[in-house]
């Protein structure tokens, strides 16, 4: 039967409310969950999400970031202030760490650690004994993201296949995994970036303030705007420009560069959005603009 309460709810309130099913789902079936949390835009919704879903009580997973060490500060310095605000544990593991273990072995020292959080990730899982990962990940992202069920099996080697996907009818998860195994759950799966900016005004999620439009010295490189950090000079031949812009997504400094915008507030945003055409990480990243299958090379190492 239609009542007038199911009538006036909202297409953000439906996915609202299959994301809590979900978080709920997964803490009721799993033995050790957790929550990966970066500051980012995507795990500030996730964090929201699972408010609605545990609160009065403490979440029943802690958080977790797999921190590369080539982070913008401002999220990092967000990211301690959001978990302090909440009174959740925060467990934060290295990709310099296992650089000193020797189990990351980079080319360069200053090349993306985008694909090296895979190994950090998969330590953190082993010394914790996690059976699933609730991450932040979107089907409109990439193409490999679009391949992700909502609970997406890794087997013993944290390793990830496309072609073995395990049904999703009805809305019935299959969280069951043997030890060593684990799944990765993405309960915001069938939401846009629309749908994020739409939520985060109607919440009014506060955020990092490099989200927002600000002036930053970049230079164009390869079609992209590429920010000027001491970690990324400008190269040489390279005109170093101060443009006001903003980041759709955040990561390893070393690629993930913003894109020009006035955007101030979500209403802002929100307009952008919707008239884009690129995503923000093909807008936006440089490491998964190299080759078509980057991303999908990198999930199946044990990457998000």
């Amino acid at each position: 039967m239609t009542t007038a309460t199911t009538l006036n709810r909202t297409h953000l309130d439906w996915l609202e409310s299959e994301a809590i099913h979900i978080l709920r789902e997964v803490a009721a079936e799993c033995e050790r969950p957790v929550l990966l949390f970066s500051g980012g835009k995507d795990s500030c919704v996730l964090l929201r999400l699972a408010e609605k879903a545990f609160r009065p009580g403490k979440f029943p997973f802690p958080l977790l970031h797999v921190d590369t060490g080539h982070n913008f500060p401002e999220v990092i310095a967000f990211r301690d202030q959001r978990a302090t605000e909440l009174g959740e544990q925060l467990i934060v593991r290295s990709v310099e760490d296992s650089i000193a273990r020797g189990s990351v072995v980079l080319r360069h020292a200053n090349d993306s650690r985008n694909a090296a959080q895979a190994t950090t990730l998969l330590e953190a899982i082993a010394e914790f004994r996690f059976d699933a990962c609730i991450g932040g990940a979107r089907r409109d992202e990439e193409k490999a993201r679009a391949k992700e069920r909502i609970c997406s099996f890794r087997d013993e080697f944290g390793q990830w296949d496309p072609k073995n996907q395990r049904p999703e009818l009805w809305n019935l998860y299959n969280t069951r995994v043997h030890a060593g195994e684990n799944i990765r759950v993405f309960p915001i799966s069938n939401w846009t970036e629309l749908d994020i900016w739409q939520y985060i005004a109607r919440e009014n999620l506060a955020l990092p303030s490099i989200y927002y439009s600000h002036v930053r010295p970049v230079v164009r490189r390869k079609g992209l705007l590429a920010p000027i950090t001491p970690l990324t000079p400008p190269r040489e031949g390279e005109t170093v420009e101060q443009v006001r812009v903003r980041f759709r997504t955040v990561g390893d400094v070393s690629c993930t560069c913003p894109v020009a915008s006035d955007a101030s507030t979500p209403t802002d945003i929100i307009a952008e959005t919707a008239v884009t055409t690129i995503t923000e990480r093909g807008a936006t990243r440089m490491d998964d603009q190299l080759n078509e299958a980057s991303m999908e090379r990198r999930k199946k190492m044990g990457y998000f």
